[in-house]
């Protein structure tokens, strides 16, 4: 399970605007098996590729935002390319769309990016947060219905437990419904008091070993940590989400 660990750059976007191939390399020695992309800070797809290489760190996804999956979609599979991941996840809803109306057409339309990257080898899966489940959509909410795993629906999950636990829901209950169909999973943790906040892994509330068991259960390729903000040195933030990760997998080890 260690060599699935990877760490979701957003979290140390201020860190990569200094010095994202410094960055990468720290991760890398820190652990890490792989980085989840958000940007690329000014440097070009070829350079961080370069980096990626040299340090044996892998491309576990990239987010990329709605506006630019409509509208630059070659541009978007070179720079995948380039960067060796197939996987792209959509981060979330343009605030437009955060309807009833607006999620039929939000669905429909990464559907058909979904299906028009197939045939190259690449999937698009969706990272929810929890104002997806404020509005009903067909009978369900809507992160429900953008993610529903019927047959006719190309858009996968990579779903962020510490925003369904905030939804008031139990993330080990949410994901059954998604087995073979999230390449990626969201991991962090939540405070243990009443701000509910990002937390590193291990240090709140959300127990993630029945998550981690039914991952591995179910084909899920990595475990991407992402915190939002957080509240010491975000390197030090993501060394102990790791540390605990490590621990946790070491422990589960006997039970996969």
């Amino acid at each position: 399970m260690k060599q699935k660990f990877a760490v979701q750059l957003y979290t140390l976007r201020n860190e990569c605007e200094q010095d994202f191939p410094g960055v990468l390399r720290e991760l890398k020695q820190m652990g890490w098996a792989g980085v989840e992309l958000a940007g690329l800070h000014s440097y070009s797809a070829e350079e961080i590729a370069e980096v990626l290489q040299e340090t044996g760190l892998q491309t576990a996804g990239m987010h990329v935002s709605f506006l630019r999956l409509s509208s630059e979609l070659e541009s978007v599979l070179s720079e995948a390319r380039r960067l060796n991941t197939t996987t792209l996840i959509c981060p979330s809803v343009p605030h437009e769309l955060r309807n009833e109306e607006g999620y039929q057409q939000f669905r429909n339309q990464l559907n058909d990016i979904a299906k028009d990257i197939q045939p190259d080898g690449f999937t698009l899966s969706f990272h929810n947060h929890a104002f997806e489940f404020e509005t009903n959509v067909n009978g369900m909410n809507a992160l429900e219905y953008i993610l529903e795993p019927s047959a006719d629906n190309a858009v996968l999950a990579e779903v962020d437990v510490y925003w369904v636990k905030h939804a008031g829901q139990d993330p080990a209950a949410f994901i059954r419904p998604y087995s073979h169909r999230m390449p990626t999973m969201h991991v962090k943790d939540m405070s243990n008091d009443e701000r509910r906040t990002y937390a590193e892994i291990g240090t709140g509330v959300i127990n993630f070993d029945p998550i981690l068991i039914w991952g591995e259960q179910n084909a899920v390729a990595w475990y991407v940590v992402e915190q939002d903000v957080c509240q010491g040195n975000p390197m030090d933030c993501v060394k102990l989400s790791l540390t605990n990760l490590h621990r946790i997998a070491e422990r589960l080890a006997t039970n996969i």
